[in-house]
């Protein structure tokens, strides 16, 4: 046998089949949208995340100084209020010094690869029109160590750069705005003064525009001699075998070596922080949507209360306790939000596999689908928050009906 608040429940949900019919959609819209809308934003932030990681470095040292040294003037008053702005590096030269020694350091530690980078500015010139980028001159070996850039190279191969010395591995996306394909020349221009050309070797397409349009790769000799810096490196770039550690391991460098060294959490805080506010938004406007049902559930429990008034009179003179006559509407609002949360997660299905057929807007790759994932972590928060829904929305007239003093409810029928 059922127990009684459940029969009880069940009971008054089937007196009113319509309201109920409709408050379990409502839950079912509710929890349907906020999987589908869910999924879909951990895709497009998944993927981003991955382009990041992967074309990317982990870790970004560079020639910077966090924390400039102390002056003269400061140690010889430690205590006083002393300022001073303007502080100009000895050596006007800037890179990081001792980058061999440091580059020897990295490739001992376990489960780190590090490669040396010069990056610059450049002007691309070709049919009369200028293009700015920012050129990152590599050692090809030891770049293909801390990259993944190889599996987004869509003709060519970065590894063409060790063999060309004036090779060049530019976007796909920029090639095309430049009107350029894989086999012609380009002219780079730097503030260092000079003309240099430039023979395109490889294509990549990262989906990432900043990457596509604004970043090229030379061979590192090359980088030195337009950027007029010979044997000079400004960046360090780090990959980790895990990419969990990417801080503490960070950390532990810049301590060890004195130049500023960024994981990617820094390096791209300001998207990430982007994404901590596209999640706040989203899932609240999904979430209003349960909200707006726990309306529908509030609505239907308390008429119910107003119309069973003597009923619960006389459950609570034969002595069912003011907890039992809770647990009653408790349970209608745990039935509508279960029924809700299976048909619901039922809709975000279905939708989240509708639109794993839409084509991506903006993707170069005509047969590029929109990334929807499926999580069980997604499928229990809505779930989770449903049910909190129904139960909150339930519980304030049940409170209601369980303080009702049956002498004054038959009273006021007789």
């Amino acid at each position: 046998m059922m127990p009684l608040p459940l029969t009880i429940a069940l009971a008054h949900l089937l007196a009113r089949k319509r309201q109920t019919l409709v408050s379990v959609l409502g839950v079912a819209m509710g929890v349907g949208v906020f999987i589908a809308v869910g999924g879909l934003m951990q895709g497009f932030q998944g993927y981003f995340r991955s382009q990041i990681i992967e074309t990317n470095p982990h870790i970004l040292m560079t020639d910077e100084i966090r924390q400039p040294a102390p002056q003269p003037l400061q140690l010889l008053h430690p205590g006083a209020a002393v300022a001073i702005t303007r502080i100009l590096p000895r050596d006007p030269v800037r890179g990081i010094s001792g980058a061999g020694a440091i580059l020897t350091a990295l490739d001992a530690m376990p489960g780190v690869a590090a490669a040396p980078t010069l990056r610059g500015q450049a002007i691309l010139r070709r049919a009369g029109r200028d293009y700015a980028v920012t050129v990152l001159g590599i050692e090809v070996a030891r770049e293909l160590r801390v990259t993944n850039l190889t599996k987004d190279m869509v003709q060519g191969s970065l590894s063409a750069l060790a063999t060309q010395p004036n090779g060049l591995v530019l976007g796909l996306s920029l090639a095309t705005k430049m009107g350029a394909s894989l086999g012609d020349t380009v002219v780079a221009a730097t503030s260092a003064g000079g003309e240099h050309g430039l023979r395109i070797v490889g294509l990549f397409n990262t989906g990432l525009e900043q990457q596509d349009q604004g970043i090229v790769y030379v061979p590192l000799a090359q980088q030195q001699s337009m950027q007029a810096r010979p044997r000079v490196v400004n960046e360090i770039h780090i990959k980790l075998a895990d990419i969990a550690r990417s801080i503490p391991t960070a950390a532990a460098i810049e301590g060890s070596f004195g130049f500023k060294t960024a994981p990617w959490e820094e390096t791209y805080a300001r998207v990430l922080s982007v994404f901590r506010l596209q999640n706040l938004v989203t899932y609240g406007a999904t979430g209003s949507i349960l909200l707006v049902a726990g309306f529908g559930i509030f609505n239907i429990i308390s008429t119910i209360v107003l119309e069973k008034a003597r009923d619960i009179a006389i459950m609570r003179s034969i002595g069912l306790a003011g907890r039992d006559i809770v647990a009653v509407f408790l349970v209608e609002g745990l039935v509508v939000g279960v029924l809700g949360v299976l048909a619901g997660s039922g809709v975000g299905y279905g939708l989240a596999s509708l639109m794993r057929q839409m084509p991506s807007p903006g993707a170069t790759d005509p047969s590029q689908r929109l990334l929807v994932v499926q999580s069980v972590a997604l499928y229990g928060l809505a779930a989770g928050l449903a049910l909190a829904t129904a139960l909150g929305a339930a519980w304030i007239p049940s409170r209601r009906a369980a303080q009702t003093d049956p002498l004054d409810v038959i009273r006021g029928a007789t």
